[in-house]
């Protein structure tokens, strides 16, 4: 069970606790307790409210539990949700242990649990860092930047990228040493400006050689790709994201640790994820 649908379910759990109660049984209790104390002369304590109806434990905490989870579950379901990026397929942008905001409503409002949009407010655009279901596996959080809108065409051949015929533009910047663990470092780095998208960073492995394909993107989807280029798992090698599999668009670093190197980098806090620079 993940962690959404136990939200759900302990939000809808306690409510109905504190409903029922609250319609069927108080009412009851609170009788019994007037004619107690009326059978004892306490007319007083009934006046003035100080008979205790003796609340069931389990009634006391959800209660007391069930607005909390409410808040949490709105919060989370159609404003902000936290993410961990555990991998380094988004890097430079992205490094292994941020902790990112995700804006839900940015793709339109989306019941918990089941995914579907029931307030459409946006679209996804060119170049937005997007969380969305892996379609492989539906339980599992993807992160990648969105190439292509449906309808286009995107082309890859070797390091280049292709949009709807037009090359998208390409500056080397030099080699990039801010991996701390050195996994990546030593990679080229480059700018790519996305038509409609703006500039982003990227890695590149020079030394490794991509195949070339090309794809036209079906209505109501997505072609996605990380900026490690050599190094991420995307639609080039598994297909297109479906708009039902959307998250939300990636829009802050709220916290970076980094438990492999014990890495805490203040620095990085509050950074918003579309001017993230490399290190």
């Amino acid at each position: 069970m993940d962690f959404e649908l136990l939200l759900v379910v302990a939000t809808l759990v306690s409510g109905l606790i504190w409903l029922i109660d609250r319609l069927a049984f108080r009412p009851r209790r609170r009788a019994r307790l007037t004619n107690e104390a009326r059978a004892l002369g306490n007319e007083a304590g009934i006046e003035s409210g100080q008979v205790n109806d003796n609340e069931p434990l389990l009634v006391d905490y959800a209660k007391s539990f069930f607005p909390i989870l409410l808040a949490v579950l709105v919060i989370r379901s159609f404003l902000f949700e936290p993410f961990r990026i555990p991998s380094g397929s988004m890097m430079p942008t992205l490094l292994v242990g941020d902790f990112i905001l995700v804006n839900k409503y940015s793709y339109g409002l989306r019941l918990p649990v089941i995914n579907t949009k029931v307030v459409p407010i946006g679209e996804p655009a060119r170049g937005d860092v997007a969380v969305f279901r892996y379609p492989e596996q539906p339980e599992v959080d993807y992160i990648k930047r969105i190439i292509g809108l449906p309808g286009d065409t995107v082309r890859v051949d070797g390091q280049r990228l292709w949009i709807n015929g037009d090359e998208v533009d390409l500056e080397t910047t030099g080699r990039y040493e801010g991996d701390a663990n050195l996994k990546h470092a030593g990679l080229t780095q480059a700018i790519e400006t996305l038509p409609e998208g703006g500039p982003h960073q990227i890695l590149m492995d020079t030394d490794r050689r991509l195949g070339s394909a090309q794809w036209t993107v079906p209505e109501g989807h997505y072609f996605v790709m990380g900026d490690n280029r050599n190094h991420s798992n995307d639609s080039r090698f598994w297909g297109f994201v479906p708009e039902s599999n959307l998250v939300g668009k990636a829009v802050m670093i709220w916290l970076h640790w980094n438990w492999q190197d014990g890495g805490f980098d203040a620095g990085r806090i509050g950074r918003s994820i579309d001017t993230v620079d490399a290190d």
